[in-house]
């Protein structure tokens, strides 16, 4: 730990780009050394001007030493470019941080046939569709689903992944413990409490604009490919792509419609070589080879939402009308709806009048809470709960089990 903060000095040195860094990194090995020496020293680093060696005059290390402290109290992690657990993946991309911070799991990337999938936040139905319909198909079929928590098609992908069950890696423009955007809240929780959340900016970090293109490199460099859904003309998803394409990795398009704006840019990636995409496993089966014992084709459709049930879009209004007309029925006995054993054992315990705490839901299906909170959300998000008041859920349809 107490080298830790030497790392933190050297990322958060007013006014020093990731380029200079490196170059300080490389020259003396460890930032506890660049701490130490000398301004004639630095000096001696090839591509270091006299300009960069005076930021470098300030060596109060209470800036980085609060950090290390709020990451304790948020149960943040961090893991520097000289540590195992860092993935060679992205560490042999241009420019890649020097150290991460995290929330929640960080698994062995290298190991992970790990796919970004990306797209526009101003998107369409068919966008919206295809990049949960993806997220959910690659995640069935053993894929880690990365993207960047956006409005639009990245949360759509987070949410079809997690609806499959899969492991969602989240990497954001802003601290991990700052939720941006705010609709994305639920997400957010249950990436934090199932997957992980990572970004290369210290804690309390603001969402500022300039800092999405350039996480844009490590949602790339943590994959084997990026899948692009949705991207009109300008679009931050092209910056990924082709952020993708100059690191070596594959880039793939979902095509559109002709003369749709917001699949210009998939259209013309599929046109300068990109791999067109109608599934998940067009992608995936280009790494079978790679992941023998984690890939397999599973032709599993995302599943529909109850006959009769409310559309997640429309929960909001729906929740302020009297609900008069019969509940949908769930027949479990013909049917588990895509429902994992845990949404199982979650919905048999609910009530469809009285909500119950997720302690107490907990309590009596004898799962972890986390669990019960990814749980929880994925169900609400397919119209099989309702949350009413501070995490009280209610079950919204009949069972017949």
């Amino acid at each position: 730990m107490a080298a830790l903060k030497y790392w933190v000095w050297l990322t958060n040195v007013p006014g020093l780009s990731i380029h200079s860094q490196w170059l300080l990194l490389e020259h003396f090995h460890s930032p506890e050394e660049v701490y130490y020496a000398e301004e004639a020293q630095i000096l001696l680093t090839p591509g270091i001007t006299v300009q960069q060696a005076q930021l470098l005059r300030e060596k109060s290390l209470r800036e980085a030493e609060e950090i290390l402290a709020e990451c304790a109290r948020k149960e943040i992690f961090i893991v520097t470019v000289q540590d195992a657990m860092y993935p060679a993946r992205l560490r042999n991309i241009y420019h890649a941080p020097l150290l991460l911070y995290g929330k929640g799991a960080l698994p062995l990337f290298d190991e992970e046939a790990a796919v970004a999938v990306v797209g526009t936040r101003k998107c369409t139905p068919y966008g919206v569709h295809w990049a949960e319909q993806l997220g959910y198909e690659m995640a069935k079929q053993g894929a880690l689903i990365v993207s960047g928590l956006a409005e639009g098609l990245d949360a759509a992908a987070h949410r079809g992944a997690l609806r499959a069950g899969g492991f969602v890696a989240a990497v954001l423009g802003c601290g991990v413990d700052v939720v941006y955007p705010k609709s994305s809240q639920r997400i957010y929780e249950d990436i934090a409490a199932t997957g992980v959340l990572l970004s290369e900016y210290p804690p309390g970090t603001a969402p500022d604009h300039w800092r999405f293109p350039q996480r844009n490199r490590i949602i790339s460099g943590l994959s084997l490919a990026t899948v692009v859904v949705e991207a009109p003309e300008g679009s931050g998803a092209l910056i990924t792509a082709r952020t993708a394409a100059e690191q070596g990795r594959d880039v793939f398009a979902v095509p559109g419609p002709l003369g749709v704006k917001e699949s210009v840019g998939c259209n013309q990636l599929i046109r300068d070589g990109a791999g067109l995409i109608s599934s998940g496993w067009d992608v995936l089966e280009q790494y079978r080879s790679w992941f023998p014992h984690r890939l397999h084709r599973d032709e599993s459709q995302l599943p529909d939402l109850p006959e009769g049930g409310v559309k997640p879009e429309e929960k909001k209004e729906a929740q302020l009308l009297p609900q008069k007309e019969a509940l949908p029925l769930l027949d479990l006995t013909k049917n588990k709806a895509g429902l994992t054993d845990d949404q199982l054992r979650i919905i048999r315990v609910l009530d469809l009048h009285e909500g119950k705490l997720t302690d107490e839901v907990a309590e009596e299906t004898g799962l972890p809470v986390r669990r019960v909170l990814s749980a929880l959300t994925v169900m609400e998000i397919d119209g099989y709960a309702r949350q009413e008041g501070t995490r009280r859920f209610v079950r919204t349809v009949e069972i017949k089990d």
